[in-house]
């Protein structure tokens, strides 16, 4: 064949090798360079073109791998055949992600306070396990998780929720979005579930996407209304007993007993959320519904996003035996989601006891703000009255006025203030009171009662309970 024009960029960036590489696929690509096509030597063509035999080599090696020349031997390189690659042009365009409403304030209740971190403790930690001495842990670890932090996880939840568990019960992953489809696999296909309403919305969308049959079942001032299980042929429950979510309703022993009866007469399981457990305020800590179950019948399941952050994705689930076996059957070849150094990072926070004083410190910061908010409240009554103020980072607010609860949340956020109402989470059990939920974790000491305020005005609430 004729010898290959090309023209080389000496003063290029890009390598010379390279440069030619994408001219002589070009020219196959378009046919130019016909298939069976023999190719100059590297000797002619390093000459022709004037750069080095190893520049031309190196552009042949890289096609050949490509599969676009083969080399004959004694003979030379030859253009090999191509697909032609028919084109069909989409119609489909990336939907842009709307920006996200900025506010002055955001009492939503999934907010933590992060400027109270003890980032220099975390960071001791850190720095002793990023370490030559831990080589280790650049290799894949156990699928439920290290050793050494389901030991500290097993340790802490008998001493602060009475859970009798061993670490080989416990199974780490990242957070309540991973762990609950691998507990729904464990489960029979044909199980139908209860799940509270008002509930989590994220609970809702993962049963639907894992394809799972899910009822609404209602929430009164004892919690999860228990009777309702018979009556709508429940399989299994998923449900926050301790601090339910997003009432703050705590189920009442009575009913507690009656829910663990229920799953061993029908010898079925309960996903017990222990959402915000960490954090009473009032009396003593209530016990998880898995420290009152002698048949293995409850799963238990929590994560560290309100204890610690929510960035480090670090949660875990307590199975029963049974279900334990089954896990090792089907998950054995999974891989744990969560890195290696973080599990052993947490796992010396929580060793040293950093972990326990982190808590009791953020208690105090909690029960501090909460006296504010319930104080800052407390002239806006009886028009607003606060509910869900024993446990957790949100209080509940009632509001005695003829508008919906649309449009208090329209009027929050027209004033600068992000809030959630109860209608945003529930599903189909409606409620005549109009109720919001005022998140107070992030919110500073000083700045609570000026977000009331706003709040309050914005509403048209006066001091003294008028409207």
């Amino acid at each position: 064949m004729d010898m290959l024009t090309f023209s080389l960029d000496q003063e290029s960036s890009i390598p010379l090798y390279e440069q030619l590489y994408k001219h002589i696929r070009d020219a196959i690509v378009d046919d130019t360079l016909k298939t069976g096509t023999k190719l100059p030597s590297k000797r002619k063509l390093s000459q022709f073109l004037d750069v080095s035999q190893t520049t031309v080599e190196f552009a042949y090696a890289q096609l050949l791998a490509e599969g676009y020349i083969e080399s004959i031997p004694r003979k030379g390189f030859y253009v090999l055949p191509q697909e032609e690659l028919y084109v069909r042009r989409s119609s489909s365009t990336i939907t842009p992600i709307p920006p996200q409403k900025t506010y002055t304030y955001d009492v939503s209740p999934s907010q933590i306070d992060t400027t109270a971190f003890p980032f220099e403790r975390w960071k001791r930690h850190v720095k002793h396990v990023v370490d030559e001495i831990h080589h280790e842990l650049l290799a894949l670890g156990p699928v439920q998780g290290d050793l050494e932090l389901r030991q500290e996880i097993a340790t802490y939840l008998y001493h602060s929720r009475g859970v009798q568990c061993s670490p080989e019960q416990i199974i780490v992953g990242s957070g309540t979005e991973q762990l609950l489809p691998q507990l729904l696999d464990l489960l029979p296909e044909s199980s139908i579930f209860g799940i509270e309403d008002p509930g989590y919305p994220l609970t809702r969308l993962l049963f639907e996407q894992q394809g799972r049959t899910s009822i609404p079942i209602p929430i009164d001032e004892s919690g999860v209304c228990v009777h309702e299980l018979e009556r709508q042929a429940i399989d299994a429950l998923y449900v926050t007993p301790a601090h339910q979510f997003p009432t703050g309703t705590v189920l009442s022993v009575s009913r507690r007993q009656r829910l663990l009866n229920w799953a061993l007469v029908h010898q079925t399981y309960i996903i017990e959320d222990d959402y915000d457990s960490e954090f009473r305020y009032s009396g003593k800590p209530i016990p998880s519904l898995q420290s009152m179950d002698p048949n293995e019948r409850v799963i238990y399941i929590s994560t560290f996003s309100k204890s610690l952050m929510p960035s480090l994705r670090i949660g875990y689930m307590v199975l029963p035996t049974t279900l334990l076996n089954r896990y090792r059957e089907r998950h054995h070849y999974f891989t744990c989601s969560v890195p290696r150094f973080e599990q052993h990072t947490l796992s010396l926070f929580m060793s040293s006891g950093d972990f326990e004083k982190h808590l009791n410190r953020m208690r105090k910061i909690y029960r501090r703000k909460l006296e504010i908010v319930l104080a800052s409240f407390r002239p806006f009554e009886p028009i607003v009255t606060v509910t869900g103020a024993s446990a957790g980072l949100h209080v509940v607010l009632t509001v005695a006025t003829d508008r919906t609860e649309q449009e208090l949340k329209q009027s929050a956020e027209s004033s600068g203030i992000a809030i959630k109402s109860m209608s945003d989470y529930r599903i189909i059990h409606p409620d005549e009171q109009k109720q919001l939920l005022f998140g107070f974790a992030h919110l500073s000491e000083s700045s609570l009662p000026d977000v009331i305020d706003q709040l309050m005005y914005a509403w048209k609430v006066s001091k003294g309970g008028t409207s």
